[in-house]
C-alpha cells in the first residue's frame, strides 16, 4: 500500500461496462521525503479507482495490483489501483527512521 495525493480527475469517453459510473482520480505517489516536508520531484501520476469521493488535494491510501480488485470479488473489475482510504493526517517520526 502506498500514500498518494489526488491531483486531478480522469474523464473517459468509453469505459469497461463494470466501471460504468465510477470515478477515476489522477494521483501522484508521495515519497518519504514528501511526507517529512521535503520537496522531492513528483514521481509521475497514475489513475486510481475511487468510490470514497476523494477531492483534489486529498491524501489517500492506495492498494495496487491484484489486491486492488479484491474488494469487488467475485465480480471482476479491470482496475490496477484502488483508493482504500482517505487519510485525515499522517504523522511520521523522523527520529525512528535513523
Amino acid at each position: 500500500m502506498r500514500i498518494g495525493e489526488v491531483v486531478g480527475t480522469v474523464t473517459l469517453s468509453r469505459v469497461h461496462p463494470s466501471l460504468q459510473g465510477a470515478r477515476l482520480k489522477l494521483v501522484t505517489p508521495l515519497s518519504l521525503g514528501d511526507l517529512l516536508g521535503g520537496s522531492d520531484e513528483p514521481a509521475g501520476e497514475f489513475a486510481v479507482f475511487d468510490e470514497l469521493g476523494a477531492g483534489i488535494g486529498s491524501r489517500i491510501a492506495i492498494s495496487e495490483g491484484r489486491e486492488a480488485a479484491m474488494p469487488f470479488y467475485p465480480e471482476v473489475k479491470p482496475i490496477d489501483a484502488y483508493n482504500a482510504a482517505i487519510l485525515d493526517s499522517i504523522d511520521v517520526d523522523a527520529e525512528t527512521l535513523k
